[in-house]
């Protein structure tokens, strides 16, 4: 399959004909071999049905952003293992690698949700981008707090940051050990005492003219909602909230998707924001309102827990899962301008060139 365009929110196949199974994504620019890299959650055993909430991390490349090539599982299941937290029936979510110029090695941090041991995070090293990765941490919960939907960024100096949820609350900016594997302890706290759905989940880091943006989601499970995004300069100072930036989104839903990455096109002022579509069968309907609005009423007196929280064993289960996210599809769309602030339109089709 060869595509001349791409088209937010249609099923995308890759070359071999496939739907491209690499949700909750990042996608990154190798300057070496002029490829692009896009790796996220492979989706291809779920089915909403049984216990299979991911089948590892995969990988696929492209040189014009429209056709990929699959290239495999970079961080793969362990499905004979209930004691890892790669098995499959464990909620692993929204996969990010660093490179780290002091150790030489690729860092991954991994989201995983178990059970009653709630949600912390696995640490892996690899030597190689396409692995294989070797546990750092299997369990780890960053300042002994629960976590959420994160991301990673590291300065051109090598400092590293970490964004993550503190479930339903805070969203939690911290440094990063100069390995990146672990946090120093210094850590600053943003978007404080918001209860869902107005708790900021999805953090997406990027840069533009010595500016730093976040864009992050509101908080009420797969039923989309509208996005914010923020403008700083230092990680740990105030943070200038500059609203919803999807522009003409009469649904309020960001175009139905939950943004997961931004690229940069090399040598432009160009930039791409891309989302996943995880229910495309709730595309605009009334009824993300309506989830939209129970949540506000459940969790009207909802008492946040700051105690630490401490690691725990796995539970060793199968869990059941529910929710059919290998039908997700993506929404990648053209980052314009007004002044400071990005804004998002749709379009049904576009060519990366057009940008350039």
């Amino acid at each position: 399959m060869r595509y001349d365009s791409i088209r937010p929110g249609r099923i995308w196949l890759d070359t071999s004909g496939k739907p491209i199974q690499a949700h909750g994504f990042s996608v990154f620019w190798n300057e070496k071999e002029k490829l692009w890299y896009w790796y996220g959650e492979n989706k291809e055993r779920t089915d909403g049905k049984g216990n299979i909430w991911h089948w590892g991390v995969r990988l696929y490349t492209s040189r014009d952003l429209m056709n990929w090539d699959d290239r495999g599982l970079i961080i793969p299941p362990q499905p004979k293992d209930l004691t890892s937290p790669l098995h499959p029936t464990y909620c692993m979510d929204r996969p990010h690698i660093l490179y780290c110029e002091k150790t030489g090695l690729y860092v991954a941090w991994l989201k995983i949700m178990a059970g009653e041991v709630s949600q912390f995070m696995s640490v892996l090293t690899s030597p190689h981008f396409e692995g294989p990765y070797t546990f750092v941490h299997r369990i780890i919960k960053p300042l002994d707090m629960d976590t959420g939907d994160f991301c990673l960024h590291a300065d051109e100096d090598g400092k590293a940051y970490i964004w993550f949820e503190r479930p339903h609350f805070q969203l939690i900016c911290a440094d990063l050990t100069e390995d990146y594997t672990d946090v120093t302890g210094n850590y600053s706290v943003h978007y404080d005492g918001l209860l869902p759905p107005l708790t900021r989940e999805a953090p997406t880091y990027f840069e533009r003219k010595g500016k730093r943006y976040l864009f992050t989601s509101g908080t009420s499970g797969y039923y989309p909602n509208p996005s914010k995004v923020c403008m700083f300069e230092d990680p740990h100072g105030e943070y200038t909230d500059l609203g919803d930036p999807f522009i003409a989104d009469r649904s309020h839903t960001s175009f139905s998707s939950q943004i997961t990455s931004v690229i940069k096109l090399p040598g432009t002022d160009q930039y791409i924001v891309c989302a996943d579509r995880w229910m495309p069968q709730w595309y605009v309907k009334p009824l993300a309102g309506q989830i939209i609005s129970g949540m506000e009423r459940h969790f009207k007196d909802y008492q946040p827990d700051t105690s630490p929280r401490k690691a725990a064993p796995l539970p060793g289960t199968e869990q059941r899962h529910r929710e059919n996210t290998s039908i997700s599809r993506y929404v990648w769309l053209p980052i314009e301008w007004q002044g400071d602030k990005p804004v998002i339109r749709w379009r049904k089709s576009w060519r990366p060139e057009e940008l350039a």
